[in-house]
Parts: structure tokens; C-alpha cells; sequence
């Protein structure tokens, strides 16, 4: 989840930090104190394009940070398929230095593209502001909202579409590869034959070339060698050590404690005579043929040639001889392995088909079953006549199967259906995209929603309803939420206000955490405006009270 956002010199924030919890977060405030200004720093900091100016009159430059735990072991491992490791603390700390004209993005310390930012930050946080709404505005994301609804019955039809997939892909190629016409296949057939050819003639041998290195180095310094072993059989003779064994053994006569210095020097008499018949015996074996040198060498030539041209060693080459063997083979039969490919392809698309077919009838069932759950959900959140649809269209076969699906919407009545995107407005995409998200509660892996004014246009029994969907979300989901609606601020479990005010005389943004007296007098503002009274007071905590007795009913339901 998101631990900690800090903000300098963006917009009207000098400098903040907001440390948020577990559960449901809200931040409230009055109108044009910057309150979305934190979710867009958020946006931005995840890789959000710049949208003119950001950083606040007269810095030089600004700087936002998201700390975020990570709690989830399989979310750890996706992390680390793209490069990312927690830190010490269990941590991933995400960072954008904002300067004019250019920006530097860092995942915990790393400089990082915005592409592979987006990579990153699409497993931790999803923002849906009135004009963020990317997953409903985009069609090609509402295929995974399907299969995230289906769950395991999606994935295990996946799993086949792809395996079917990859044989039908790896078929495609080789149907491909038989494009050649007679004169070049001939040419090829030609060249591979010589090159087959000339790899079997030189017969090679696994570690015939460290063999041949090794013996074709001591022969070819044949003459230094025995000069310098002549060298060491000349200093060794010179020791003299049967002088001084004669010499000790002559002082042994007038004292007996030289016998251990006696037989030291024997011993090294032996070791001195057994190197001298060593050196000997090497001598004699090293002859110099000049026939079998240049024989060596001619043999290590070919070797290296043919290194350079098939491979960088032995079993590079014998490597290179089997793959060109297995191709001559083809080339010799062309016309049958066409056939063979053809029919391979044909029975691949055939099987890859079937796949799709029964994962798009699966999605067609879920489709119905989540646009009538989420319908339900719509209700209650002030659309009784919405009716939402599902289209599918047929695409071409694909790893993910041949559908191409977008949500369609009636929300009023009488109106035609039209895609979502063309159906709703901002605030009325943020209902259904809450809608959505209190369906998909189950089965949505995202541990961070962040809802910007997600409240736009609604009031009374339609509030109450958001809030409550909120706090339901909220029970598997850390949910981060802008709202001016006592209704949904009253359900916080962690509650920030936001404020404006004069430093140096200059607007400046403020955020506070709310303990629980500060959260009944910002629910008493949302209430009553400026005038607070006492009644508005107690309205207000009676409202947190109702909130938390209807939390904890959700809670023992659930």
C-alpha cells in the first residue's frame, strides 16, 4: 500500500507530507485549496505528462515521492521480473524531480524511463480522477476487466488460447520459410552441401586443439628448452653435495649430534640425483621433427579456420554441422516438408480456434453476469434506469484469443445505447468505474485506488450509497479518496483536511491529519458551511457514529 506521499513546490504546496493508512483515506477541504492537486502529484510522480507549468512561482525546481510497501509475495516477484527489489524495510520508493523543461524519474534510487515507470506503477496504484479515467475511456482495457471478473475460469481459458497460440505461431514461421523458388534453393542446397562437406573431411575431436596447442608449443621451443635444462643440470651438479656429505660424515667422528645434519644432506643428495635422471629422461624424449611440427601446424590452422567461419569451438562447429544436415534435408525434400508445414499450420489454427472459441463463450457468460451485477450496483448509486452491455466483435486470432469487447451504456431512459466512453461524463464515469470496482472487489489484485472527487453531482441517498460502496472496497483495498460529501467523509478511517493560507504573502497548501475531534468539526464544516453550531456539531458526530456502527456491520457480514 501507499505509506507515504511527499510533495515540494508543486502547484501551491511549498512542502508536504502526508503519511496515509490502512483502509479508507479521505482528504477534504474547502473549494480551490488544492485538494486534487495531491492525487495529480501522485499521477505525476507514477508518470503523469506534464501539463504546462507545475512547479510553484519562484523554486527552482519540484520533487514528489511515493513510498510504498509491498506486502504481497507475488506481487514481489512481478516487481522483481521488472528489475525492482524492495528495499531493506520492504519498501519501493517512487520519485520525479520535475525541472523546467525536462524531468528525472527514479525507482529507489535508479534513474528509470517513464515507460518502465509505468510498468512498475501499474502493480501498485490505480488513480481515477474525472479526467483520469483511463481504464473505462480506453477499450482496450475492458477485455481484462472482463477476465479479472472471471477469474481462474478466464485464466485456465488463457493458459490454453496461448499454448495453442505459440504452436500456431511457431507453424506460421515455418510455413513462412518455404518461400524459395528452384535457383535459390539450389544455390543454398550447394553451399550447405560444401560446407558439410568440409566439416566432416576435417574430422574433428573434442579437445584436439588444447592437444595440439600444448604439444605443438614444447616442440617448437624444443631448442630452448634442452638449453635451458642443460643450464639446470650444470648448477645442480655443482651443488657438491657428496663433498659435504664426505665433510660432515668426517666431523661425525668427533661428534654424534651432526648425524641428523648427515642425513639432511643425504636426503637432498637423493632429491638432487632423482631431478638430475628427470632431466634426462625429459631431454632424451624431446625431439624436434620439423615433418610432424609443420604437420601440427597445418592441423591447427584448419581448425581455427574452421572456427572462425561455424563456430568459436568444437561443439560450436559439430553444433553448426547437425543444424545445416537437418536443412539439406529439407532443401532435398522440399516440396513433402512444405506440405508437412501447411498441414501442421492448418491443424495448429484448427486447435488455436477451438481455444478461442470456448474462453470467448466463457467471457460471453461473464460478460452478461457482470454487467447485470454491476447494473445492480448502479442503482443504488442514483442510475435506477442504466442498462450496461457488454458488445463483442471478432478480431484476428491472438494470444488472447479473438474478442475484442467494449462497455456499452443506456443511463437514462429512452437514450441508445452508445459506448461508455461516449455514454457518461467525468462524474458519472467515476460512479461506474466505483461501481466496477465494488464488484470486482473479490478478485481486484490492485492494493491502491485513489478516487478523485468521485462524489461530483450526487447527493442525499446516492452519497450514502458511494460511501458505503467505498468502505466496502476499502475492507480488501487501500482506498485513497478526494471528496467534499460529509456522507463519505464520515466513513474515513483516516481522515486529512486540506487548507490554504497566507505565508510571506503568498497562498500556501496545508494538509493535516484529523484525530477524531478534528474529524467531527471538518464533518460539521462539510455540514454547515461556516456557521457551526452546537446542533451542527452534534449532527455531525451522531453522523461519524452511524458511519462506524455501519462499518463494523459490513465487517461482521463480510
Amino acid at each position: 500500500m501507499l505509506l507515504e506521499l511527499n510533495v515540494k513546490d508543486i502547484a501551491l504546496i511549498r512542502k508536504a507530507s502526508v503519511e496515509f493508512g490502512p483502509g479508507l483515506n479521505i482528504l477534504t477541504g474547502e473549494t480551490g485549496t488544492g485538494k486534487s492537486v495531491i492525487i495529480d502529484s501522485a499521477l505525476l510522480a507514477l508518470g503523469g505528462r506534464l501539463k504546462g507549468d507545475v512547479i510553484r512561482k519562484g523554486a527552482e525546481q519540484a520533487y514528489i515521492e511515493l513510498i510504498f510497501s509491498i506486502e504481497d509475495a507475488s506481487r514481489a516477484e512481478r516487481l522483481k521480473e521488472l528489475g525492482v527489489l524492495p528495499d531493506e524495510n520492504g519498501c519501493v520508493i517512487i520519485s520525479r524531480k520535475i525541472m523546467h523543461g525536462r524531468s528525472i524519474s527514479r525507482i529507489n534510487d535508479e534513474a528509470v524511463t517513464l515507460s518502465r515507470l509505468s510498468e512498475v506503477s501499474a502493480l501498485l496504484m490505480d488513480i481515477y480522477g474525472q479526467h483520469e479515467f483511463y481504464t473505462l475511456m480506453d477499450r482496450k482495457k475492458h477485455l481484462s476487466i472482463l477476465d479479472a471478473y472471471l477469474g481462474d475460469d478466464a485464466a485456465a481459458g488463457l493458459s490454453v488460447v496461448r499454448k495453442c497460440w505459440e504452436g500456431y505461431r511457431e507453424a506460421s514461421e515455418a510455413v513462412k520459410s518455404f518461400n524459395m523458388d528452384d535457383r535459390e534453393r539450389l544455390r543454398e542446397t550447394e553451399l550447405l552441401e560444401f560446407e558439410l562437406n568440409e566439416i566432416g573431411a576435417a574430422n574433428l575431436r573434442e579437445g584436439e586443439e588444447d592437444e595440439l596447442s600444448g604439444s605443438f608449443r614444447r616442440m617448437n621451443n624444443g631448442k630452448n628448452i634442452l638449453e635451458d635444462l642443460a643450464e639446470a643440470h650444470r648448477e645442480l651438479e655443482k651443488a657438491g653435495l657428496d663433498r659435504a656429505a664426505g665433510a660432515v660424515e668426517h666431523a661425525l667422528n668427533y661428534d654424534d649430534a651432526l648425524k641428523g645434519i648427515y642425513d639432511e644432506i643425504m636426503d637432498a643428495q637423493a632429491v638432487v640425483e632423482d631431478a638430475l635422471k628427470s632431466i634426462n629422461e625429459y631431454a632424451s624424449g624431446l625431439e624436434v621433427d620439423e615433418a610432424e611440427l609443420s604437420a601440427m601446424e597445418k592441423r591447427l590452422d584448419l581448425i581455427r579456420s574452421l572456427e572462425v567461419k561455424y563456430g568459436k569451438t568444437v561443439a560450436d562447429i559439430h553444433a553448426y554441422r547437425d543444424a545445416i544436415a537437418e536443412r539439406l534435408s529439407v532443401l532435398e525434400n522440399y516440396e513433402n516438408k512444405r506440405a508437412e508445414a501447411e498441414a501442421l499450420l492448418k491443424s495448429s489454427e484448427s486447435r488455436l480456434t477451438e481455444a478461442c472459441t470456448a474462453l470467448s463463450e466463457k467471457r460471453r457468460e461473464g460478460a452478461e453476469r457482470l454487467c447485470a451485477a454491476v447494473t445492480t450496483e448502479l442503482a443504488d448509486l442514483g442510475f435506477e434506469k442504466a442498462v450496461l452491455s457488454m458488445e463483442f466483435e471478432k478480431k484476428a486470432l491472438s494470444a488472447d484469443g479473438y474478442d475484442e469487447v467494449y462497455f456499452s451504456a443506456s443511463l437514462n431512459p429512452g437514450e441508445p445505447m452508445k459506448p461508455i466512453s461516449e455514454a457518461a461524463s467525468g462524474g458519472e464515469l467515476s460512479r461506474i468505474m466505483l461501481a466496477l470496482k465494488t464488484v470486482l472487489a473479490k478478485t481486484d489484485e490492485m492494493p491502491t485506488l485513489v478516487f478523485d472527487e468521485i462524489d461530483t453531482g450526487i447527493s442525499g441517498r446516492t452519497a450514502q450509497k458511494v460511501a458505503e460502496k467505498m468502505d466496502l472496497i476499502a475492507m480488501g483495498h487501500q482506498v485513497i479518496c478526494v471528496s467534499h460529501l460529509p456522507q463519505i467523509a464520515a466513513m474515513a478511517d483516516t481522515h486529512f483536511v486540506i487548507s490554504k493560507e497566507e505565508s510571506d504573502g503568498r497562498n500556501v497548501t496545508d494538509i493535516s491529519r484529523l484525530d477524531e475531534e478534528g474529524a467531527v468539526h471538518e464533518l460539521a464544516r462539510l455540514l454547515g458551511g461556516a456557521d457551526i453550531t452546537r446542533t451542527v456539531l452534534e449532527n455531525a458526530a451522531e453522523m461519524k457514529s452511524l458511519a462506524k456502527k455501519g462499518k463494523q456491520l459490513r465487517r461482521e457480514v463480510k
